[in-house]
């Protein structure tokens, strides 16, 4: 299994068996901002794990020592030059660890191994300063479809991977 090890945590590909567990760390984390139950009930459905995400290695999840997630991940192909960040949520009690951080550079990871130019963020008011403080540019605002509601929209510009030149070529 593909693993990145942290200081506290570990990263991993997700596994389709703990995709309940995963939503729920989705709306926990999106609650912790004081959302009433309203809008929460609403977007319930937005913030869930795609089993299919899952199953193609685009879902990663940040575990402890004891493989408890903490927080997850998913990237989602858009055409064959742009993906997007679907989910990125951090258990609230587990914010300010890094693993935001490491998350996000997986997420980076993920775009570039789809072969695409671009990753797009529709963020949630509350991460916005996360995303600027990691590099991503605001491009402009999203419409919800929930009461006028418009999330910040971020763009990443993914390089490619660097090849290195083979045994004798070049200067």
């Amino acid at each position: 299994m593909n693993i990145e090890k942290h200081t506290t945590f570990t990263l991993r590909p997700a596994c389709d068996m703990e995709r309940d567990v995963l939503d729920d760390i989705c709306f926990r984390s999106k609650a912790h901002w004081g959302y009433d139950s309203d809008f929460m009930e609403n977007v319930r459905r937005q913030i869930r794990v795609h089993p299919d995400a899952v199953k193609a290695g685009r879902v990663w999840v940040a575990v402890d020592a004891t493989d408890r997630p903490l927080g997850v991940v998913e990237v989602d192909p858009i055409d064959d030059t742009v993906a997007d960040i679907t989910l990125l949520f951090i258990a609230s009690e587990n914010l300010r660890r890094g693993i935001g951080r490491a998350l996000y550079e997986k997420a980076i990871d993920l775009a570039r191994q789809l072969g695409v130019r671009e990753l797009l963020i529709d963020s949630d008011p509350q991460a916005a300063a996360f995303y600027a403080s990691m590099g991503a540019t605001r491009i402009g605002a999203e419409p919800t479809g929930y009461q006028g509601r418009l999330l910040p929209k971020f763009s990443v510009a993914i390089a490619p991977t660097p090849t290195l030149p083979l045994k004798g070529e070049g200067a």
